[in-house]
C-alpha cells in the first residue's frame, strides 16, 4: 500500500514537473527572504550584543516587550500606524474601484487606453522621487503649491511642518501612485464577468448605472473581498520609505511609526532587540489581523482566502 501510494505521488510529480519548475524560484525566494530571516526572532528574547552573537547573548525574555508597552511612545505610534493604514484603506481603496468602473464604462478605446496609461505610469516611480515631488511641490519658497495660493493673495504654508496636515499629504500621494495600478486587477475582474447578464439586464430595462450596480459591482465583489483582506492584513505595516523621506521632528505627532521608531531604535541607536521586539508585535498584530478579517469575510459573504 506504501508502495502504490509512493507510486502514484511519483507520477503526480511527473506530470507537474514543468509547473514545479515554474513554482520554484517563488519557492526559493520565500524560503531565503520570508521564512528564513525569521529565525532572527530570537534576538527578540536576548540581550543581544553584535560581539557575543545571537547564541552566546544572553536571555531576557519578555523584557522587550515589557519595555515596548511601558514606553509613553507606545500609545501615539499605535495610534499613529493604525491611522495611517485606516485612512489609505478608507480613502485609498475604493479609489481603484471607482476608476475601474468608470473605465469599464468608456466606448472610446483610444481615451480610454490613455487614461490608464496615464494613472498607471505613478506606479512605477519610486517612492524617493514621489516624496522628493511631494516636498518641492509643497515647498513654501516657490513651490508650486504656494505659487497658486499667493496668485489668490493667501500667504504660503508650511505643508511639510504641520503635524495634521501629514496623513492627508501621505494618504493622497498613495492614492495618485497606486489608484491606477489597482485598476488593472479590477479591469481583469471585470472581463469574466458573463456578457449575457449584461444582455438579461437590458431586456429588463436596465440603465448603464443599473448594470454597474447590479451586474459589475456583483461580479467583481469576491476580487474586492479578497483584496479587502490582504489590505487589512496590512494595516499596521503602513510604507516604511515614503514615512522615513517626508516627515520630521515637527511632525512626529502624527507621522511617527513602529516602522520609522523601529528603525531610529535599532539602526540609529544599536538597541537590536529592542527593534526585533518592536517588529515581532507588528507581524503578530498584522496576522491576528488578517485572520480576523478572513473569518468576518467568511461568515458575511461566504468568500475569504481560505
Amino acid at each position: 500500500m506504501t508502495g502504490s501510494m509512493s507510486h502514484r505521488i511519483a507520477k503526480r510529480l511527473g506530470e507537474s514537473k514543468w509547473l514545479l519548475l515554474l513554482f520554484a524560484p517563488a519557492l526559493v525566494y520565500f524560503a531565503l527572504f520570508e521564512y528564513a530571516p525569521m529565525f532572527g526572532l530570537i534576538v527578540a528574547f536576548k540581550d543581544y550584543s553584535v560581539f557575543k552573537g545571537v547564541w552566546a547573548s544572553d536571555w531576557v525574555g519578555l523584557k522587550y516587550f515589557r519595555f515596548l508597552f511601558d514606553n509613553p511612545d507606545f500609545v501615539p505610534l499605535l495610534r499613529n500606524t493604525f491611522l495611517l493604514g485606516l485612512y489609505s484603506i478608507l480613502w485609498g481603496f475604493p479609489a481603484p474601484i471607482l476608476l475601474a468602473l468608470l473605465l469599464n464604462e468608456i466606448r472610446h478605446s483610444v481615451f480610454k487606453r490613455f487614461v490608464q496609461t496615464v494613472s498607471y505610469l505613478p506606479h512605477f516611480i519610486s517612492n524617493v522621487i514621489v516624496s522628493s515631488m511631494i516636498l518641492m511641490f509643497l515647498s513654501p519658497d516657490g513651490g508650486m503649491i504656494n505659487v497658486f495660493l499667493q496668485q489668490f493673495g493667501l500667504e504660503p504654508i508650511y505643508f511639510m511642518s504641520k503635524p495634521e496636515l501629514f496623513r492627508s499629504i501621505y494618504v493622497s500621494s498613495g492614492i495618485w501612485q497606486g489608484i491606477g495600478w489597482g485598476t488593472i486587477i479590477y479591469l481583469a475582474a471585470m472581463t469574466a464577468i458573463d456578457p449575457q447578464l449584461y444582455e438579461a439586464a437590458e431586456l429588463d430595462g436596465a440603465g448603464r448605472w443599473r448594470k454597474m450596480r447590479h451586474v459589475t459591482l456583483p461580479g467583481i465583489l469576491p476580487v474586492v473581498i479578497v483584496l479587502l483582506i490582504l489590505n487589512i492584513g496590512g494595516l499596521l505595516s503602513t510604507g516604511f520609505e515614503k514615512v522615513l523621506l517626508l516627515y520630521n521632528p515637527l511632525t512626529y505627532s502624527t507621522a511617527d511609526i513602529f516602522s520609522t521608531y523601529t528603525y531610529r531604535s535599532g539602526l540609529q541607536q544599536g538597541n537590536f532587540s529592542y527593534a526585533t521586539a518592536i517588529g515581532m508585535f507588528n507581524g503578530i498584530t498584522s496576522f491576528l489581523l488578517i485572520i480576523a478579517a478572513n473569518y468576518g469575510a467568511r461568515k458575511l459573504r461566504q468568500t475569504s482566502l481560505w
